[in-house]
């Protein structure tokens, strides 16, 4: 009886309280966070302790439990249904975040689950700030029926709606199936740890029943299969602390929304910085390849950059610098690979990076050196023409500072769709190494001189003189810099003092659009 007392006193209701906090802090407990540990695997609270600033994490909706009775439920606890929410400092600036713990019934989505996951998405739109979502979790609980789907329809409708007002990342750090697969799919940018995640729509034991394909849980939806494959992930990462620690450097680059200032961090480098080095990139011979990841990291501050999608459709180079402390988004096309063609993944890659930088206010600037579209049936086929297009609207429809540099070819339909002028490029250099043409000279003249040619005594040799003929007038950047379709030739050394200067001066650039609902891009 004292005992019972007791605990109705003030003092007796605190202490019971403490109790049940640190109970449920410990979610499935010591031998489910073993096992967690064992498969090289950290916990929820664990990886939020890396991802927020020490003492700054603020848990919401702790108490949380599941209501169902269906299938013995209500006999079952669940500590904090499954799921940590709350917000944080993440290097200072507030974050808001959801991390499942599969410790807790193996980090199932229920009802209630969701529905804390909604109340933290809803506070990070009304706060425009930023949404991390690390997902470990076994899918949908089977034993809650419907209410688990409309748990996902409701967190898809959020990232929907969250969508270029407030960045959103989702880290993959355990097992994400079925239905669960699409709001990672829906987010801004996919981290992946290798050995430890996988997705898929439907696993390896479905697919032998029902197809008879066999294929392990990392080939199907590992971190590299996404990576170099599907390209649903832009992150590859060695473990859980790695994961989290490049997720805090790409934050470094995005504002806290699309109404927010960008962020600044502090510059060491100088803006009246030369690159001889980029005097000597561009080889002798047009067959010839070099790394264009090169000309980036020289006119970057300190030669840092922050690559993206980097496995996947590696002919185009997406990526975020600092020019001056400032973030800016590039995008460059990737001679080592296929030339630098632009193909169905290439165009998706960039097109995808290009309205995420526009949403976002991040400044564009575009290398080019692409000697046109992939040719072929597989191409053709799958939509090079549609896929393609999703890339000149997506650079049209960018109402942010757009800077063009051409480094050597620049041909045909790839011309327009790298960011000529005409497609709104702000201002648009080149090197004098630049090619700017309809086509390459041997193609061209195979085409304009093909009755002169038929008609030579020596057709090769006369070939071979129209060719060179046609490279004196077009292998070069003069032609269009006569007619004004580019502003200005410079040296390669001259460029990150170049793009500085353009940069500063188009700051407060301000394009006022045709008033309309949304545009209808080719997807």
């Amino acid at each position: 009886m004292g005992a019972d007392l007791q605990k109705n006193t003030t003092k007796g209701k605190i202490s019971a309280f403490c109790e049940k906090k640190e109970a449920l802090k410990l979610m499935g407990g010591k031998k489910q966070t073993k096992k967690q540990h064992d498969s090289n695997k950290l916990t929820a609270r664990e990886r939020l302790a890396i991802l927020f600033d020490e003492g700054t994490f603020q848990e919401v909706q702790l108490f949380v439990q599941h209501r169902s009775s269906l299938f013995d439920l209500d006999k079952k606890e669940i500590p904090s249904d499954g799921v940590i929410t709350g917000f944080g400092k993440v290097n200072g600036r507030t974050v808001f975040a959801a991390a499942q713990d599969f410790t807790s019934s193996g980090g199932s989505l229920g009802e209630m689950h969701a529905k804390k996951i909604w109340k933290v998405m809803d506070m990070a739109i009304a706060a425009q700030k930023p949404f991390i979502a690390l997902n470990d979790s076994g899918g949908a609980r089977i034993q809650e029926g419907v209410p688990a789907l409309d748990g996902y329809g409701g967190i898809f409708y959020r990232n929907t709606i969250g969508s270029g007002y407030i960045p959103q990342i989702t880290a993959i750090m355990g097992p994400t199936a079925g239905g669960a697969v699409y709001s990672p799919a829906l987010a801004d940018w996919v981290f992946m740890v290798k050995g430890s995640s996988y997705m898929y729509i439907t696993g390896p034991d479905v697919i032998k029943a029902i197809i008879g394909e066999e294929v392990t849980h990392d080939e199907l939806g590992g971190a590299v299969a996404h990576a170099t494959k599907s390209g649903v992930c832009h992150f590859v990462t060695e473990n859980d602390t790695d994961c989290i620690e490049k997720i805090k450097n790409l934050l470094s680059y995005l504002p806290d929304s699309c109404h927010s200032l960008l962020p600044l961090v502090d510059c060491t480098d100088s803006a009246e910085r030369s690159c001889p080095e980029l005097d000597d990139v561009i080889p002798d011979k047009a067959a010839r390849t070099y790394d264009m990841k090169k000309i980036i990291k020289a006119v970057a501050d300190n030669g840092e950059v922050f690559e993206l999608h980097e496995l996947w459709a590696q002919n185009m180079i997406v990526a975020l610098i600092h020019i001056m402390g400032k973030p800016v988004g590039v995008i460059a096309n990737n001679s080592r690979f296929t030339a630098g063609a632009l193909d169905v993944n290439a165009s998706d890659k960039a097109s995808r990076f290009i309205r995420f930088c526009d949403a976002f206010n991040i400044p564009l600037l575009t290398f080019a050196d692409v000697p046109g579209y992939m040719p072929g049936t597989n191409q053709e086929w799958n939509g090079i023409i549609r896929h393609g297009a999703k890339l000149l609207h997506a650079y049209a429809e960018a109402t942010v500072p757009k800077i063009t540099v051409v480094t050597r070819k620049d041909y045909g339909g790839a011309y327009i769709g790298m960011c000529s002028k005409q497609l709104g490029a702000d201002y648009v250099m080149a090197w004098p190494t630049a090619e700017i043409a309809v086509m390459g000279a041997e193609g061209a003249c195979n085409i304009i001189y093909r009755s002169e040619i038929a008609a030579a005594a020596d057709p090769e040799a006369k070939r071979a003189e129209l060719i060179a003929a046609y490279e004196d007038k077009f292998n070069n950047p003069y032609f269009a810099a006569s007619l004004g379709i580019i502003e200005e030739i410079i040296a390669p050394r001259d460029t990150r003092k170049r793009i500085v200067t353009l940069l500063d001066a188009l700051k407060d650039k301000k394009e006022i659009r045709l008033p309309k609902k949304h545009n209808n891009i080719p997807l």
